[in-house]
């Protein structure tokens, strides 16, 4: 595309990842035409280098993992069982570019335009694309969403180089499994990461700033997973701070400060993964006006995700925290309703999450810490899996629920849970926090049996005191709303 060229559209989208083309999407549905801009993949980080080739290596790990330990009592068993990396990477290529496919074909059919470059704005209601050839092409626009999502957050000192030192993105490309590894970072990427190169024969020691994995998780999840991980012989060190690495031929040696002094380790690789910021900058936001909602990189915006700038909204990682995909869509249907005129709002009680770990773990709304500081009397119960007939059936029974409801009004307020498939249910727990549902209301939905969802129910049944597959008498005062 040598050449400069101009043009003029209704909606400008800079981004092509889940929050930028579910918006594309949802604007060229209600009829505003619509331009999309990406200078990779569409997709974006997630469906890329992220959230999807990264379970597609879990899924193979676990299965591998699963006929070696468990296949035995279950009556599998393999001779020469190994798990081949080269197999297993073909297989995820496989289904980043299917699903890649789909997202250019849902584009095109909302007759959503897409371009391939750099956007960069010029003003509120015009920005210059640079095509990969070099080309430019002014374009003014009615209004335009910053879906440009983040980059992994980096140490001085501790920069990727793509060989001793790699990001998530690097590490799913690897071609050959190093033998040993360091991950610096015991958050979601580092422990799903980890525990899939500890399975696979990896020697892993993870190294976490925070005195638990997981921060700001439920501190009983984060513990769950800690016995997984020690089972697997995965070295943690929590409460430790990273001060120095030195890089050589053959690995790296990372020094540590930790409550008994400075430790040296030692590994052929060192997996950074200290958390992410947003991808704003090189965006010309000043040169539209567009201001910082006073955290690095974030953008101030209201519930309709518009900016200062009435012609400019942002969704997904630029626009707030949590940086997860599935908030990233809901911003971007109310976006480019807005855009079109709809009557909309961002606005949720609660947003759940899912760590992809052994147990999965998932929870969503209220701790009970959380609700009693909102002024709320939380009282909660945990129901095991190993009460539970699919989890026996499964041979998953190393899991449990914890269900949070309010003593005065009897209101779901929370969940958390760590077992086998949680992460498929637990988006029924928001349901019941959004509607306003009750705990009663749980325990009178009949649930398909077996299932692994029956531990909602039976939670629920639980905190009311009528529990029927666990025996215990209902605490003193418990009431039944």
């Amino acid at each position: 595309m040598a050449g400069t060229y101009a043009r003029k559209t209704d909606l400008l989208v800079i981004g092509g990842g889940p929050g930028g083309y579910v918006a594309a999407i949802r604007a060229g549905q209600l009829g505003v035409a619509t331009l999309l801009v990406e200078k990779g993949e569409l997709g974006g980080e997630c469906l890329n280098r992220g959230c999807i080739p990264s379970k597609a290596l879990i899924h193979a790990s676990l299965l591998y993992h699963s006929v070696r330990t468990e296949g035995p009592e279950v009556g599998v068993t393999a001779e020469g069982l190994r798990f081949d990396l080269a197999t297993a990477n073909r297989w995820k290529s496989t289904v980043v570019e299917k699903e890649r496919r789909g997202v250019a074909q849902l584009l095109k059919s909302a007759g959503v335009q897409v371009l391939s470059g750099e956007a960069r704005f010029t003003g509120p209601t015009s920005a210059e694309l640079v095509a990969p050839d070099g080309g430019r092409e002014r374009i003014d626009f009615r209004c335009a969403i910053i879906a440009t999502g983040s980059t992994p957050s980096v140490i001085p000192g501790f920069e990727p180089d793509g060989d001793r030192v790699v990001t998530a993105e690097q590490l799913l490309n690897w071609t050959v499994l190093p033998k040993s590894v360091l991950v610096l970072g015991g958050g979601v990427s580092g422990c799903e990461l980890g525990e899939f190169l500890a399975r696979v024969g990896v020697a892993v020691t993870i190294v976490e700033l925070m005195p638990q994995l997981l921060p700001g998780l439920d501190a009983d999840l984060s513990a769950e997973l800690r016995k997984t991980l020690e089972a697997l012989g995965v070295m943690l060190h929590l409460g430790t701070k990273a001060s120095k690495l030195a890089r050589s031929e053959s690995g790296v040696r990372l020094t540590v400060e930790t409550a008994e002094g400075a430790k040296e380790l030692e590994a052929e690789k060192l997996f950074l993964t200290i958390g992410k910021r947003p991808a704003t900058a090189d965006l010309g936001l000043e040169e539209a006006g567009v201001q910082p909602d006073g955290k690095p990189g974030f953008l101030a915006r209201n519930d309709r995700q518009q900016t200062n700038v009435p012609t400019i909204f942002a969704v997904g990682d630029v626009a707030r925290p949590p940086m997860l995909a599935h908030k990233a869509y809901r911003e971007g249907v109310v976006a480019a309703e807005a855009v079109a005129g709809r009557p909309t709002r961002f606005q949720h009680q609660c947003i759940p999450s899912v760590v992809f770990t052994t147990p999965e773990l998932a929870s969503v709304g209220s701790t009970s810490a959380e609700a009693t500081a909102a002024g709320m009397h939380p009282r909660e119960v945990r129901f095991p899996f190993a009460a539970l007939g699919r989890a026996h059936a499964a041979h998953a029974t190393g899991g449990w629920l914890k269900l949070i409801g309010d003593e005065t009004t009897g209101l779901v307020l929370g969940v958390q849970a760590a077992g086998e498939s949680v992460g498929e249910f637990v988006a029924e727990a928001a349901l019941a926090i959004e509607m306003g549902a009750t705990v009663r209301d749980l325990a009178m939905t009949i649930h398909p049996h077996p299932t692994f969802s029956e531990t909602l129910q039976e939670a629920a049944l639980l905190w009311l005191g009528e529990p029927f597959h666990v025996a215990r008498r209902p605490p003193s005062g418990a009431r039944s709303p």
